[in-house]
């Protein structure tokens, strides 16, 4: 019976507006191949600190292949083969992975390593920093990790007014490249505020992709009556996403995969708009839209959007 319920539950014309662009960045293609080009060249196992990008299924599609997801490098045998994630590692980590010899891949984003470069440079030159993320994330923690002290993070507007400077003539900015972009501007102008003198980036930090996601959310927000990102609950820009369409008035859920979807979500609507974060791979898109079509959808629509042609260059040892 249920079953037979569940294909009237949406609208009669009821349709599913796809965002674009969505899913996969260039570095999370970057990310993953590095991971599967040293599973194929050296073999399994190939040792990975943390998960290479947050997302369950590209994990777990990995672990199947060879990859063993560690966090600490004591948990790494000798002379293994190492990969860094795509959030980029402390100098502390990267120093102690190379005393202790392992073959080394950096998957590090190249858009988080050029805020690790920008830091490495202006602290030579004597600057202190504020960096705007979340405090815990990887990224975070890596591009904080470039310096022994001089990084102060802030997570909201006041966390600014609480920040204590050992001096203010050479202050910098930075940010998490994933954050919200809208979120992010309240913060650096709270920073601004206070110290006018601050130095910004020449471009902004927060990456390409998010920004070019976040727009494409926007955009559907004002067409659909309610809104699903596929992305897992440790995903940052996935977080993101569901973040601004809710703040735009618009019913907004996050899932991991097509199972995680609920029937009520959709009763009576008559269009879903469907996103991916930069790590959710376009398979867990197509279960979604599936299974929202044995809810009633009878229609996909793509809307028009930027076309992303990044490329990232392999590390060296890996390209064909």
């Amino acid at each position: 019976m249920g079953a037979v319920n569940v294909g009237v539950i949406m609208d009669v014309n009821a349709e599913i507006l796809l965002a674009e662009p969505r899913g996969f960045c260039a570095g999370v293609d970057r990310a993953i191949e590095i991971v599967e080009r040293a599973l194929a060249k050296f073999g399994a196992p190939i040792y990975v600190r943390h998960e290479i990008v947050h997302n369950t299924y590209v994990v777990n599609d990995l672990k199947a292949k060879g990859a063993i997801f560690i966090e600490e490098l004591d948990d790494v045998p000798p002379g293994a083969t190492l990969v860094f994630s795509a959030h980029g590692v402390s100098r502390a980590v990267q120093r102690e992975a190379e005393r202790r010899g392992f073959q080394i891949f950096d998957a590090t984003c190249p858009l988080v390593t050029k805020v690790h470069v920008e830091v490495a440079k202006l602290h030579k030159e004597g600057y202190e920093f504020i960096m705007i993320g979340h405090k815990g994330h990887p990224e975070v923690e890596g591009t904080m990790g470039q310096l022994d002290s001089g990084i102060h993070l802030v997570e909201d507007e006041a966390d600014v007014a609480r920040v204590r400077l050992a001096q203010s003539e050479k202050l910098a900015v930075v940010t998490q490249t994933t954050l919200s972009v809208d979120d992010a501007a309240g913060i650096l102008a709270a920073v601004k505020a206070r110290f006018p003198q601050v130095r910004e980036p020449k471009q902004q930090d927060i990456c390409y992709a998010t920004q070019n996601r976040q727009d494409a959310v926007k955009v559907l927000s004002g067409q659909v009556d309610v809104l699903v990102v596929v992305g897992s609950p440790t995903s940052s820009n996935s977080n993101r996403l569901r973040e601004v369409a809710h703040k735009r008035g618009v019913a907004a859920y996050m899932v991991d995969n097509a199972d995680e979807l609920q029937a009520d979500w959709f009763e009576g609507k008559a269009r879903v708009g469907l996103t991916a974060g930069a790590s959710a791979p376009e398979i867990l898109v197509q279960q979604v839209i599936e299974r929202i079509k044995a809810l009633g959808a009878v229609a996909v629509r793509k809307m028009d959007g930027v076309e992303e042609t990044v490329k990232f260059p392999l590390p060296k040892g890996l390209k064909v």
